[in-house]
Parts: structure tokens; C-alpha cells; sequence
């Protein structure tokens, strides 16, 4: 077919328009029209707009008539009208309002008078209209031929150029193939701009900017028209940059009458599609408005013009305005017009009835403006990936009212569910006032007002439109998102409420998420703070530390007359008995009571170590903002950390910068004293480790860590001389404090004075502190032995958290030291009154507590010199593998596994190694002269193959041989300090990766913890976003979830408490959830929770990964229309792989990055919830 193109050329070559004069051919003469009062009107469409005209025919005396599909039966157009039908049973949920002879047949059975036909679907199909004339039914808007020309886009523009009105350059006809497109594209080159033919709304709209685009658009444009509209018919136009998208409401009788309504600024659009809406357009030029007016009008009367509809312009930038189409139908944004004129689109009806405009009183020169207008159209997308839609069940909604706040909507409810197969459109919000700015205020407050939850929307981005500057005092262009990236900076919703629900219905339904050791029920009684706390809290050591620094500090600690405590509850006590499992909402609660009652404690520790991992891994909470909140209840009493030498707080090894940055970060958050340690008293990890303390400004106290028994002169490998050697190397480094770590509770009283006796002898100006656990029950009488050979601090746990795998007794070392030289100055009741707390707290963690399986400690520690905590958890995991009974095996095993090591000092990580082996041996019924005989052959645990090699230091006397050599065989081994050949960790390149993964909320206390924990950070970060922030839930609830018809109060913030009550638990769905009922502030929610027992029955698709590069997920729900690719396919980066439809717009997946198909999960038309996995790539 021939091209021709409409377009005159102007005397510079330039492409211009002529206006033509009216020639007699297209005036229109009005026929005599017969008065038919309507009674009776269907609307053929869903939705919010369905409902307008139902409440405009209701307002009228005019009874209503709603259709409905299948898909449909539980919106709520069907129940506002008076009768509600099926229609296009067993079609698709599109296709079912495309039905024209089911329309036509249930409007005839049901004596229908007219047919409203909205917009979108049939509203301008003239095949439609013409039905509904051939059926006798009245259709209300333009007749069968008008919505012909008008529908065709093509022939419209033919129109207007017969009427005068300005074109822009494009194709005449619709084109039927890509080579026409490639035809316009030579002659007037890029960009060009597709659109459909026979219908609008942005379905069927691309911009194509390169000859490269070029195919793929017109494919995909052509696709969504035929779907959108049922004819994939396109026209090719020049595409003009930046212009304002201004369209004229029109309203025409059948007598040849025509007026204006003004006009709305449609310029805020993203895809073409409309976002939001202005009436009248702000700062137009009057003449500009006038011309608009009179061609609009002027157009409308050469075709004879009926009802409603939209003559749609393009104004440039500088000022000329050119004819985009006629939409002969009602608008969306109708509204808007509406408000500023008081008329509402039930005069159509009337107009559809036979009167004419003046008999109705619509006279030009009676219509006036009354203030200004704005419409939002509040949709389900989510505009941080591209305004993708989002499918699924509103949970909660509440809408933002008030004055001058109107709300269109239907889907917009409680419960409701918004399904791939429509428009997006949840409600549209409309706010009126005196001018632009009165109206914009009201909007921004109404948008505010709206919780939507279940779905996302696209309000936090029209929050951001309506304090955007340009927008709210200069004119806007449809550039005008595509250029403001800024409103992409969306505040994140906090959703803190339901998402608890959510956590609350998730254990409800699944049990707890944290792994439980043992069958046993928190305990239902809360502890009770202690009374008397008033003012602020006294002076304490942190006060001499912030005043005199590190140096003066331990000056300080050296010259107090008696015996100093570290308090160790809030961290290594409830590690030793409770698994590391007490979170920061019980620490808070005694908090200031520690504070107030124990000032002269020398530090509190209550950080580092395992309880960082753990807090993110079990307790699904920040263990930085423990320790800011900490902070903030305790600013007297300095805090002490474990710090794992250059492991930090991990069990691996990390770049040197990693390990200072860390120090640095703890430091501003609060740490002040750092106890620094490795597990095989490897003095070049423990020096880096120190360095990094010191250059951060805190304490450094250098931790020696104990083994053996330098009483015994049967054992030399780890004599005395060995400690004096290396606390010569640690003070030489300039540690503040020098520590005696005893993590298996192996000093003896006798030990105790033999060391640390040497230790003051030698260093008598630096701080002693010692630190041990109390298994074999000496604990009390050692620590009272270091204290009188000369030690500054011993550790300890409040009564009710000591004893056993924890610390000696608090109470027991006061009640001792009171009235002596060592004497405490604490107050023994004030002990009792803080044990009571804890021994009720402890009550919470049930499920946890060693007591369950170990009634007491066992003095054969001094035998297996298993550490405190690793003693509970060897314990606990016997008794879970069914070898409780084996427990005493166990521990022969442990004593074995350490002599196959070389005897090592037993702290994290290298006692978990030795752990391990033991676990190894037993399992495999080894001993240990089996396991050297056989270590070439035998598949050893990856931390043993690991600690052989290297990986976490060189002990003390070297490797084990043979044994290293057999184990290893090839393996490479490492030389020196594990961490000194790690390139730097980049920082800023991991926070860049994280902002882009959870969004701009990233903290450089984030960016830490993902360094020390890539995976484990990743979950949490997962937790957090499908739960929220749980630490405000108390414990009982955050591990056993509440019971049926319980009521509870949770403090999301002061000032904001939220009153639940859990009503009713559903049965499985077909889905493999469950529906969990509350009352939550007096209101009925409900949450859908996957039973996960129930979902491993079932087969359901699979999702992707996100932490695996290769695989490719679908970013929203929809249906696949088509696959690109096929397995063995060789795709670049960027490449479209599949094209997915969803609410009747499509999207194409291109690839991620550049590699082989692996693995292919779908078909076309296959149906996909968001992140459903497509495919799987392989670089």
C-alpha cells in the first residue's frame, strides 16, 4: 500500500499546517429527533466508572443494570447497581466485556433502555453502537458513524485538517505492516511514535527513538492494541518532544448544538497513560485557551457531534497546538471537570433522551469556572520498577477525606482482590479549591491520610508530584516525570502494623521462626522491674572515660581501692545458658535499673562475639541498634565488647581495612572497651585486632586466652612462661588492660594465684582483668584467688544467669568481698532485686535453657576443656541427634579430637573445629588412632580441612604431623597471617550494591554488617521486609505467637500503641495458606500465611532466587505471551527473553546479564505471580 502522509509544506520547508475553511460538504443538519425518556440503563463496563454512572442515572429517577464476568463476581459495580448480570460465561476476564451479543441479549431480556458503554473496552467500538441501534437500545454517546470516524485515528486526522485544526505529521491510513512504519521513519526520521488505531488510554502507544527499537515496538504495540482493543490497526506519528498533552471536554446535542466545558492540563502521564489531571490547564495563554476551544468546538460540530467526549491537543514549547484525537466516550478524568463546572455526566442520558443543550440549560455563556480541580489516579504499581503492576489481596485500606476531597473508586476495600487481568486503577482521588495550590494542599493532605496494604501503589510517587516545585508554581510538560528522577526517591511505607500480623499469623500458623532445641513453652508471667528509679543515673567509670581517655581510664581502674565487677548478663551469660537467644527488648526493660544501681560496675558487656550474628540470624533484629539503644538507657557504665582479633565478629577472616572499619563503627555507636582475643593466641591476628581498637579511640584490652593448667608442672605446653612471653608481647603493644581469658572454666584457685600473682609482679601498673566460666563450680573461689594475687576485674553474671557454663555468682562475690579490701560497693539487695528480674526473664527463654537437658555442671571440664557455651550447645545437640545418652562419648571424643589438633586453646572459632572433629569421630564410630591411620581416605569437616590449612592461624607449637599432611595431601596451605593477603574490602562499592538491593534506608552500620555477614545480613534484610521491625513484640509472643481470643498491646513508637486481639486461624485454601483473623485497634484484618507443612504437599512454581545471579524472575504477575529464547540460547546482557501481559499492558524480560540458557520454567501463557521463576542463565 501507498503512504501518504498528511502534511502541507510551508515556504522554508519546514513541516506546517494549513487551516481550511468549513466547506459546505461537512455542515451538518440537524434531523427532527424524537423524545425517548430512558428508565433503564446498563452499563457495559466495571469498575469505578460503572459506578459513576450509577450514581448519576440514580440521581436522575433512573433504574440500573450492572455486568459482570466470572472473574468479577465479587466486585462491587455489580452491587451497586439495582440488577446485576452475568456475562461471557467461560470467556476470558477481557474478552467477557468484548461480548457484544451478551450484552446485547441480557440488556433485551431486561428491558434496558440504553447502554452506558464508559470508557475503555467497547466505548469506542462503532460495531457497538451500531448494535445497540439495530437492537433498539439507546447508546449513550456519539451515533455508530461518528464513533467510526472518530475511532479511527486516521480518519480523525483527516477531519481535522478538513476543519481547520492543526496536524501532526503522520501516516493517513493505518499501516498493516513493519516495512510501512520503515517507510515514515526515511521520510521524517526519529523519533516517531506508534499508536492504536481504534482505541486509546496509551494501549498500544510506543516512542521508538532508534532504527534499532523499531520492530520490537511496532511488534509490541501492535500486540497490546489487538488485545486492548480487538484490532492491532496502528498509525505512525512524528513524536514532538516535551509538549503539554491539553484536551478540550466537549458536550453535543442531536440537533447540532455543540459547547466546551473547558479544558484539563493531562501532562503528568508515565506510558502514555495518564497520571495526573488539572482543570483548567494552569498558566495557558488565553489566546492559546481560546484557539483550543474554538477548534475543539468547531470539530465536533463538522462531524454532528453527539454526548460527551474529548477532543485531546499537543501544545509545543512554543506555544502551537496540534490535533492528537477525538475520544468519543467518556473520560477518566471527567472528573476534574465536573468539579470546576458543577456538571455532571448524567446530562449524557438526558441528551441520549432527545433534548438539546438549551432545553437542559447548557448554554456557552452559562458555563463558568469554578476554582480548580485536581484528579490522582491511585494505582496498584509500584513505580521503583517502572509503575509495574502489582496483583494480590488488599489487607487494609483507609482513604484520605475530608473537604474538598472527592473518591471515585470500586476495588478500593478491604479484602478486595486485584487481579493481572484489568486496569490498575485502584481509586481516583479529586480535590478541589480555590486555585491550583489550595488544591494541590488538600491532595497531599488526603494522600497522607490513605493506608493501603497487601498491594503496592503509587502514592508515596504522588506525594512526591505534589511537592515537587515546578509542578505546584510553573507549567509541566509529559517530560516531566522522565526528567524529575527525584520523584523516584520514594519514602518508604512503613506498614509496621500489618506486617506484625503478618509475623504474629506466621508463627500462629507455622510456629516459631527461630530454631526451638527443646519442647518447652515460654513462660506466660513477665518480669517485673524493680521500683526506684528516678532522675538521671549517678556518676559512673564511663564519666572518667570520656574525660580522661583510654589512658586515664586504666590509670583509674589501677589506682580504685577494691575489687571492680564486669557484669557479663547482658551478653557471654545468656550465650552460656540460653544459646545467645535474649533479644534487646528484655536488655531495655532492666536497663535503667543497671544504670541507676550499678555505676561503679568497671563495663557492662553486652556485645560482639556470637550475639552479633545471632541478632540478625535467630532474633531477626539489628544488633546495632541494640547497642544504640542500650546507649542511650545507660550512659554511666562503659560497655565491653568481644572482639575476635581480625575475625572481628565473624569466624572467618577479613580484609585489615574490614576489621578497623568495624572498630571505628562500634565506636561511634557506643563501645568503649574492646576485649581482643583469637582463639589460638595468635599474636599477629591479636596485634591487628588491637591496632584496630586503639586507632578507633576505644580501650583496648588484649585477651590472652587460658588453657591447660599452669599450676600442673606435668603440662608445659602451656606453661607460665608461655603467658608471661606473650603478656610481655601484649603490654609491649600497648594494650590498656591485659586479660585472662578462661573460656572453659578451667582456673583452679591455686592456678589463679600462680598467674596472675606473676602477672602483677611483672606488670604492676596495668589493669588485670580476669575472665571464666564457672562449669566444674570453682568459679567463686578462683576469681576470689585472682582478686587477692592482684587482679583489677573478674567477671561475673547476676545469680539468677550464673553458675554452671556461665559466670561465678554476682551476689556470691559481693556477699564474699563485703567488708574487705576487695569489697565491691555494690549493695547486695540491689543484686537481689536485679537477679529476681532475670530469674522471671529467664522463664521466657525456655525453649533455649540448658536446664532442660543439663541439671548441673561437671567438674570433667578440667578434663575435656570444653568452653562454657560450646559445653551447652554440644549438649543440646546430643540430645537432639538422640545421643543424650551418649553425651559422656561425646566429651571423651572432644578430648580425643583436641589431641588429633595438637592440643589446642579452645575458644570460637578453633573450639568449633575441635567440635567438629569430635562430632565427626562419633558419628562414625572413630577413635583416634582410627582417624590418623585412615586421615588420607577419610572426608573430613570443611573447618577442620580449613583449620589445617591455615585459614585461622598457626597454633602454638605448629601443625599436628602427620596428620596436616595426610588430611591435606595437595591442598594449598597458607603462610603468615590468614588476613594480610586479602585485597581491602570497597566499601562504597558494597553500599552501592546494597542501596540498589534494599533501597536508600542503608546505614554504614548496614554496610558493616554485611561485611562481617553477606548471607546472614541478606535474610535479616528479607525478615524485616516481609515482617518489619518484631523487637517491639514481647518475647512469649515473639516466639509462641498469641493464643486464640488473647488481647495484647505492642508500642510501635511513644505515643503509638496498637491494641490486638487474635480472633480465628482458617483452613487451608487452595493455595496452601491459611487465613489468620485479628482485631487490630478495633477493627477486623485478616492475613493469608503459607502453611508451610501443608506447601510441601502441594506443587506450586517455583521463585526465583535473588541471591543467584542466573535466575530471572518475573517482575510482576501476569501471563506469558511469549518466549524468545529456548535452552542452549546464547543471550547478551540486555536481551528480551520473554514477553510477559499484565492489566492489559506487556512487558518484556531481557536478561540480566550475558551467559546460556539454562533451564526454560515456562510456556506461553503460562500464569506467573511476581519473582515466579522464567528462567535460569548460566554465565
Amino acid at each position: 500500500m501507498m503512504l501518504r502522509f498528511a502534511v502541507v509544506r510551508g515556504g522554508l520547508g519546514l513541516l506546517t499546517v494549513r487551516r481550511a475553511c468549513l466547506s459546505p460538504r461537512f455542515t451538518h443538519s440537524a434531523p427532527q429527533t424524537e423524545y425517548r425518556p430512558i428508565k433503564k440503563v446498563m452499563v457495559a463496563n466495571r469498575g469505578e466508572i460503572a459506578i459513576r454512572v450509577f450514581r448519576a442515572c440514580t440521581e436522575l429517577g433512573i433504574r440500573t443494570v450492572a455486568v459482570y464476568s466470572e472473574q468479577d463476581t465479587g466486585q462491587m459495580h455489580r452491587q451497586k447497581a439495582d440488577e446485576a448480570y452475568l456475562i461471557g460465561k467461560g470467556l476470558p476476564p477481557v474478552a467477557a466485556y468484548l461480548d457484544i451479543a451478551d450484552i446485547i441479549k441480557v440488556a433485551k431480556n431486561n428491558n434496558v433502555d440504553a447502554i452506558h458503554p464508559g470508557y475503555g473496552f467497547l466505548s469506542e467500538r462503532a460495531d457497538f453502537a451500531q448494535a445497540c441501534a439495530d437492537a433498539g437500545v439507546m447508546f449513550i454517546g456519539p451515533s455508530p458513524e461518528t464513533v467510526r470516524k472518530m475511532g479511527d485515528k486516521v480518519e480523525a486526522r483527516s477531519l481535522a485538517i478538513s476543519a481547520g485544526v492543526p496536524v501532526v505529521p503522520g501516516t493517513e491510513y493505518p499501516i498493516t505492516c513493519l516495512q510501512d512504519a520503515q517507510v515514515f521513519t526515511q521520510a521524517y526520521g526519529f523519533p516517531i511514535i506508534f499508536k492504536a488505531a481504534y482505541g486509546g488510554g496509551g494501549r498500544g502507544m510506543r516512542v521508538v527513538r532508534e532504527y534499532e527499537e523499531l520492530e520490537e515496538n511496532y511488534q509490541r504495540a501492535y500486540s497490546e492494541a489487538l488485545t486492548a482493543f480487538g484490532n492491532g490497526s496502528l498509525f505512525v506519528e512524528k513524536f514532538i518532544e516535551k509538549p503539554r498533552h491539553i484536551e478540550v471536554q466537549i458536550l453535543g446535542d442531536k440537533y447540532g448544538n455543540v459547547i466546551h466545558l473547558y479544558e484539563r492540563d493531562c501532562s503528568i502521564q508515565r506510558r502514555h497513560q495518564k497520571v495526573v489531571e488539572i482543570a483548567p490547564a494552569f498558566q495557558l495563554d488565553p489566546h492559546l485557551r481560546d484557539r483550543l476551544h474554538a477548534d475543539a468546538v468547531n470539530l465536533a460540530k463538522l462531524v454532528g457531534y453527539e454526548n460527551a467526549g474529548t477532543v485531546e491537543f499537543l501544545v509545543d514549547r512554543h506555544g502551537k497546538h496540534y490535533f492528537i484525537e477525538v475520544n468519543s466516550r467518556l473520560q477518566v478524568e471527567h472528573t476534574v471537570t465536573e468539579e470546576i463546572t458543577e456538571l455532571t455526566c448524567g446530562h449524557a442520558a438526558r441528551v441520549c433522551e432527545g433534548r438539546s443543550l438549551p432545553e437542559l440549560g447548557l448554554r456557552q455563556d452559562k458555563i463558568r469556572v469554578n476554582g480548580c480541580a485536581i484528579q490522582c489516579r491511585v494505582t496498584t504499581e509500584d513505580p521503583s520498577r517502572g509503575f509495574q503492576p502489582d496483583t494480590g489481596r488488599i489487607e487494609v485500606f483507609r482513604s484520605g477525606e475530608g473537604m474538598g476531597i472527592r473518591l471515585d473508586s470500586a476495588s478500593a476495600f478491604q479484602g478486595a482482590v486485584i487481579s493481572p487481568h484489568y486496569d490498575s486503577l485502584l481509586v481516583k482521588v479529586i480535590a478541589s479549591g480555590k486555585d491550583l495550590q489550595t488544591a494541590a494542599s488538600k491532595m497531599s493532605r488526603a494522600l497522607a491520610e490513605f493506608r493501603v496494604r497487601g498491594v503496592k501503589t503509587n502514592i508515596p510517587f504522588l506525594q512526591n508530584v505534589f511537592a515537587n516545585h515546578q509542578f505546584l508554581h510553573s507549567t509541566v510538560d509529559t517530560q516531566f516525570i522522565d526528567e524529575n528522577q527525584e520523584l523516584f526517591n520514594l519514602k518508604p511505607t512503613q506498614n509496621r502494623a500489618q506486617k506484625l500480623l503478618h509475623y504474629l499469623g506466621h508463627v500462629m500458623v507455622n510456629g516459631p521462626t527461630t530454631p526451638i532445641p527443646v519442647k518447652a513453652k515460654p513462660s506466660s508471667i513477665d518480669p517485673v522491674i524493680p521500683p526506684g528509679i528516678l532522675g538521671d543515673p549517678p556518676v559512673g567509670f564511663r564519666d572518667i572515660l570520656l574525660r580522661d581517655g583510654p589512658e586515664g581510664f586504666a590509670k583509674a581502674v589501677r589506682a580504685h581501692q577494691g575489687l571492680l565487677l564486669m557484669d557479663t548478663t547482658f551478653r557471654d551469660a545468656h550465650q552460656s545458658l540460653l544459646a545467645t537467644r535474649v533479644r534487646t527488648h528484655d536488655l531495655k526493660m532492666i536497663s535503667p535499673f543497671v544504670s541507676h544501681n550499678f555505676s561503679n560496675l568497671f563495663s557492662l558487656e553486652n556485645w560482639g562475639g556470637a550475639t552479633f550474628d545471632v541478632a540478625m540470624r535467630f532474633l531477626s533484629e539489628c544488633p546495632w541498634k541494640r547497642l544504640q539503644e542500650l546507649r542511650a538507657l545507660i550512659p554511666n557504665v562503659p560497655f565491653q565488647m568481644l572482639l575476635r582479633g581480625a575475625n572481628a565478629v565473624g569466624y572467618t577472616n577479613y580484609p585489615d581495612n574490614a576489621v578497623f572499619k568495624f572498630c571505628e563503627v562500634a565506636k561511634e555507636n557506643g563501645m568503649d572497651i574492646f576485649r581482643v582475643f583469637d582463639s589460638l593466641n595468635y599474636l599477629p591476628n591479636m596485634l591487628l585486632g588491637m591496632e584496630a581498637a586503639g586507632t578507633a579511640g576505644g580501650v583496648v584490652e588484649a585477651a590472652i586466652s587460658y588453657t591447660g593448667d599452669v599450676s600442673d608442672p606435668m603440662r608445659q605446653k602451656y606453661s607460665l612462661d608461655y603467658y608471661m612471653k606473650l603478656a610481655d608481647e601484649l603490654v609491649k603493644a600497648g594494650t590498656h588492660i591485659l586479660c585472662i581469658k578462661d573460656m572453659a572454666g578451667l582456673l583452679k584457685p591455686e592456678a589463679s594465684k600462680l598467674l596472675i600473682g606473676s602477672l602483677r609482679d611483672r606488670f604492676p601498673d596495668v589493669p588485670i582483668h580476669v575472665h571464666t566460666h564457672d562449669t566444674a563450680g570453682a568459679g567463686v573461689a578462683a576469681m576470689l584467688a585472682c582478686a587477692e594475687a592482684g587482679a583489677d576485674v573478674v567477671d561475673v553474671a547476676v545469680d539468677s544467669m550464673a553458675g554452671m557454663t556461665s559466670q561465678p555468682s554476682m551476689g556470691a562475690i559481693v556477699a564474699c568481698a563485703k567488708g574487705t579490701k576487695l569489697d565491691t560497693g555494690i549493695a547486695l539487695e540491689k543484686v537481689f532485686d536485679y537477679s529476681e528480674y532475670w530469674e522471671v526473664a529467664r522463664g521466657l527463654y525456655a525453649p533455649f535453657d540448658c536446664t532442660a537437658t543439663m541439671k548441673s555442671g561437671n567438674a570433667d571440664v578440667y578434663e575435656n576443656e570444653i568452653p562454657g557455651g560450646q559445653y551447652t550447645n554440644l549438649h543440646f545437640q546430643a540430645h537432639s541427634m538422640g545421643l543424650g545418652n551418649k553425651f559422656k562419648e561425646v566429651k571423651k571424643a572432644y578430648t580425643e579430637a583436641n589431641k588429633l589438633l595438637g592440643d589446642l586453646i579452645k575458644v570460637t572459632p578453633s573450639s568449633k573445629i575441635v567440635g567438629d572433629l569430635a562430632q565427626f569421630m562419633v558419628q562414625n564410630n572413630l577413635t583416634r588412632a582410627e582417624v590418623e591411620e585412615r586421615a588420607d581416605e577419610l572426608s573430613f569437616p570443611l573447618s577442620v580441612v580449613e583449620f589445617l590449612q591455615g585459614y585461622i592461624g598457626i597454633p602454638h607449637g605448629g601443625f599436628p604431623e602427620p596428620f596436616r599432611s595426610k588430611v591435606l595431601k595437595s591442598l594449598a596451605r597458607i603462610e603468615g597471617r590468614p588476613g594480610a593477603s586479602l585485597p581491602p574490602m570497597d566499601f562504597k562499592a558494597l553500599e552501592v550494591g546494597l542501596r540498589a538491593a534494599h533501597g536508600d534506608e542503608i546505614t554504614p552500620e548496614d554496610v558493616m554488617s554485611a561485611a562481617m555477614y553477606p548471607k546472614v545480613f541478606q535474610e535479616f534484610k528479607e525478615f524485616t521486609a516481609n515482617f518489619g521491625p518484631v523487637d517491639c513484640l514481647n518475647t512469649r509472643l515473639f516466639l509462641d505467637g498469641p493464643k486464640i481470643a488473647e488481647e495484647f498491646e505492642v508500642e510501635l513508637e511513644r505515643g503509638k500503641i496498637l491494641h490486638i486481639k487474635a480472633l480465628a486461624l482458617g483452613d487451608l485454601n487452595k493455595a496452601g495458606q491459611r487465613e489468620v483473623f485479628f482485631e487490630l485497634n478495633g477493627q477486623l484484618r485478616s492475613v493469608l500465611v503459607k502453611d508451610t507443612v501443608a506447601m510441601k504437599e502441594m506443587k506450586f512454581h517455583p521463585k526465583a532466587q535473588k541471591s543467584i545471579k542466573g535466575q530471572v524472575g518475573a517482575p510482576m504477575p501476569g501471563k506469558v505471551l511469549e518466549i524468545k529464547v529456548e535452552v542452549g540460547s546464547k543471550v547478551e546482557k540486555g536481551q528480551p527473553l520473554c514477553v510477559l501481559s499484565a492489566m492489559k499492558m506487556e512487558t518484556v524480560v531481557n536478561s540480566p546479564l550475558a551467559g546460556t540458557v539454562k533451564v526454560v520454567h515456562v510456556t506461553a501463557d503460562t500464569s506467573l505471580e511476581g519473582d515466579d521463576l522464567i528462567l535460569e542463565i548460566e554465565e
